[in-house]
């Protein structure tokens, strides 16, 4: 049993690392290689892996960890600022979606307590893909993408009450609105006691947890307190999925956040691969087969009932019949929640055999025609909308007719990219600005700012703008991956052109040179820059002086800013970015009396930026210096390679070899 046990793990991991490679290849998400490798490996098919309760047990444990992250991603301020879509929009597309798929049911005729599982199931549609897709292609700030980011926010959270319900569902009809009122009842009050409990404990405890300074230790309290409260739940009649949001909701409030979502990802990562395993292990393909009739009408209802009632909401809101159309085309799929609710269903058999099989198979379907929808989205809405289409040309036309010469283009109009207008406007250089945010384009246009709504990182768009007859281009974008886009086709279209690009800090700066940026304007360093340069002019110092230093400190690259020390923890950070870190050289120090040129350090990857001794800190030291007892060495570096140093300067070989092999 145990070499069988063993077998069949193999067997999954090689199934899903072969499966994810080519569906990677062929950029497509690795969801479908988890559920292909259920379906192939599993009972209605191969029957290699058993259907399993412990499986389907560990598999849940997949669905805790996304509920976790979501979560952690719960942010009351871009809630109050979207409140309008969320609670509008969103909260209108679920209910409607659960009030038509009972309506369907009964005309079928199916029970309404179906109906109402189905409306849950189908409405859902896929966050992390749709997420990803229009963050890629620069869409989140565009109408359509904050309609879509707004009802898919409301999705998750409707996930919450869905998974109360079901298991409210499964008891007598008789005993259902007892049940129903109960379950609500429990939720409020366990949620109320582990808020106003958790919310003032969470900080102090990951804040001590995290002073022990242990990487192992921190990833067990994460642990710890989401399956904690994953059990209370559970233990309160709701479910496991339930705790874990909320666990992610406290330490969201944290400062810990940003590095508990990078712990906890492989977790998740492959616990929710499991479960999709066993989502495709109960597809029955004789049964699509036998079905195919109605597998193909479920995955036109979610396609086009679905994207019609999203395209008829957006209309209802005031959106023009393009945005509306492309709205409906990102969200018509299904969703990862879909599964979730769907095998929660099935656990307490409240889907019969032939309508499990169709909805399972027209979910399927529609999560794979996504990616090329959501890809194409605009290009759709072109063809068949003919007002979008004239809009769109009308854009163009628009940022043609400024018929600007040796003129700038600023990529970004936010508070940087007004600044940097300003800055142009006062020295009479005409400049022309792009942006996806509506509000602020109608706004600034308004007021009379030379400011047009479009997409730079549009070939068309940037030409519409003049890129063949401008003088610089300008990128303000905080986001690297966007800079990178717009730098690609820049340098495609007119490799001369000068570019200036916004950065957060040094730590970007070669991504953005190697992309083709010309200048690289970290902030971080720019403020350290202005800061010292203001504190040297208000102790006395000539602003020759001053001057001077400002321009051989730029003229160097920031390399004198290079790397930081980093406290116990840096929000917002990447938490592998290189940094600075000091090490005290005691008296039974491996490095004693070694020079930096036999320690050689550069072999794992760090430089040595300075020597202190007898408190004066020599920058740059020699190769031929000696180490000494008292010694403080400032090296820089990544994470990884500075533990690596660490343990070699302390302790030597042993150390080394450790270090590396682990």
């Amino acid at each position: 049993m145990h070499d069988q046990g063993l077998l069949i793990i193999i067997l999954l991991l090689a199934t899903g690392v072969i499966l994810v490679g080519v569906l990677r290849f062929l950029q497509l998400p690795a969801v479908f290689a988890y559920l292909l490798t259920g379906v192939i490996l599993g009972p209605h098919a191969l029957a290699v892996v058993p259907d399993l309760a412990s499986t389907r047990q560990l598999a849940e444990f997949g669905v805790v960890f996304l509920m976790f992250s979501i979560g952690l991603e719960f942010s009351l301020s871009q809630f109050m600022s979207m409140r309008r879509l969320i609670f509008g929009m969103g909260a209108a597309q679920v209910l409607l979606t659960s009030v038509i798929f009972v309506g369907i049911a009964l005309i079928i005729p199916l029970s309404w307590k179906t109906g109402v599982i189905l409306g849950g199931i189908l409405a859902m549609s896929s966050t992390a893909m749709v997420i990803r897709a229009l963050a890629e292609k620069m869409e989140m700030q565009s109408r359509h993408g904050r309609i879509a980011v707004s009802v898919l926010l409301f999705q998750d959270l409707a996930v919450v009450p869905l998974l109360i319900l079901i298991p409210a569902l499964a008891g007598s009809a008789k005993n259902l609105p007892h049940d129903l009122a109960m379950a609500g009842l429990k939720a409020v009050i366990v949620l109320l006691v582990l808020l106003v409990i958790g919310r003032p404990i969470m900080r102090p405890w990951f804040q001590l947890v995290a002073n022990r300074k242990s990487t192992e230790l921190f990833m067990l309290n994460v642990l710890l307190v989401t399956l904690a409260l994953a059990w209370i739940t559970e233990q309160a009649g709701l479910s496991l999925a339930l705790g874990a949001f909320v666990a992610g909701m406290l330490i969201s409030e944290t400062a810990y956040r940003y590095q508990v979502e990078a712990d906890i990802a492989p977790f998740r990562d492959i616990l929710l691969g499991l479960f999709f395993v066993t989502i495709g292990m109960l597809v029955d393909l004789p049964a699509w087969w036998a079905n195919i009739a109605w597998v193909l009408t479920v995955l036109l209802l979610i396609v086009f009932l679905k994207g019609f009632l999203v395209w008829g909401l957006s209309r209802l809101f005031g959106y023009e019949s393009g945005v509306a159309l492309r709205s409906a085309i990102v969200l018509a799929q299904a969703g990862e929640f879909g599964f979730v609710l769907l095998a929660l269903a099935n656990q307490y058999q409240l889907l019969p055999a032939h309508v499990l099989q169709p909805v399972l198979g027209g979910m399927l379907l529609s999560m794979m025609l996504a990616p090329i929808l959501v890809e194409r989205n605009g290009w759709i809405a072109r063809k068949l909308v003919g007002s979008y289409r004239n809009h769109r040309d009308q854009q163009l036309t628009e940022i043609r007719a400024a018929d600007l010469k040796a003129h700038v283009v600023l990529c970004g109009y936010g508070r940087v990219g007004q600044s940097v207008g300003r800055v142009l406007e006062e020295e009479a250089i005409p400049f022309i600005a792009l942006d996806l945010d509506p509000v602020r384009v109608r706004q600034a246009q308004s007021a009379g700012e030379s400011i047009f709504y479009g997409d730079a990182s549009r070939r068309d768009v940037l030409q519409a703008a003049g890129i063949f007859s401008a003088r610089a281009v300008v990128i303000t974008y905080a986001n690297v991956a966007s800079s990178q886009r717009v730098l690609s086709i820049i340098k495609e279209l007119r490799p001369e052109l000068p570019v200036v690009v916004r950065a957060h800090d040094d730590s970007q700066l070669e991504k953005l040179e190697a992309a083709g940026a010309d200048e690289v304007v970290p902030e971080v360093n720019e403020g350290a820059l202005m800061l010292a340069s203001q504190t040297l002019l208000l102790i006395g110092f000539p602003i020759s002086t001053v001057l001077r230093r400002v321009r051989r400190f730029r003229q160097e690259r920031y390399q004198f800013f290079r790397g930081a020390f980093w406290g116990g923890s840096e929000p917002g950070e990447d938490q592998a970015s290189a940094r600075l870190a000091s090490i005290p050289l005691g008296e039974t120090a491996f490095g004693l009396h070694l020079s930096l040129r036999e320690l050689n350090l550069t072999s794992f990857g760090v430089s040595v930026v300075a020597v202190r001794r007898h408190g004066i800190r020599g920058r740059d030291p020699a190769p031929d210096t000696v180490l000494k007892t008292g010694d403080v060495l400032v090296l820089f570096g990544s994470p990884a390679a500075l533990t690596k140093a660490e343990l070699y300067v302390l302790e030597g070989n042993t150390a080394q070899e450790t270090a590396v092999t682990a």
